[in-house]
């Protein structure tokens, strides 16, 4: 067998497509979970711990460039070159991290729930014709 055609039934085989459709579909839902812990959460915890911005928390580990004289915040640094130790932007990819593990973890339960809560398919009704000859059966053994 050809690399290329090992290839092609690796590649259309259903759960390597179902595989890349959870992979695409987890990017955008990890965006979604980005935006809502940057844009909301993070904003409210910010101000409720005196009107901070987490994402400026960092550490200095070399000193600007010679001549910079940009402004001393996360991404103005980041692009002039200087190394950053930068735990206000790990305490916000932790916090997407926490609530992405939460939201999935109750999505996992509640698929769980709802698998087990479907009631089990009824027993189907015997034939008209067992259905005769039980009530027979029973009719002999009085």
């Amino acid at each position: 067998m050809s690399l290329v055609s090992e290839f092609k039934e690796f590649a259309v085989k259903g759960n390597v497509v179902d595989l890349a459709v959870g992979v695409i579909i987890g990017a955008a839902f990890g965006k979604i979970v980005d935006s809502v812990v940057k844009d909301l959460i993070m904003p409210i915890v910010g101000r409720v711990v005196g009107g901070l911005d987490f994402s400026n928390y960092f550490v200095m580990l070399a000193d600007p460039p010679a001549g910079y004289s940009g402004p001393m915040t996360y991404e103005a640094l980041t692009k002039a070159g200087v190394p950053l130790f930068a735990y206000g932007n790990f305490i916000t990819v932790a916090l997407n991290f926490v609530i992405l593990a939460f939201i999935i973890f109750v999505m996992v339960k509640q698929i769980n729930r709802l698998k087990r809560e479907a009631p089990p398919p009824a027993p189907a009704e015997p034939p008209e014709d067992i259905q005769l000859l039980r009530e027979i059966r029973d009719a002999l053994r009085k």
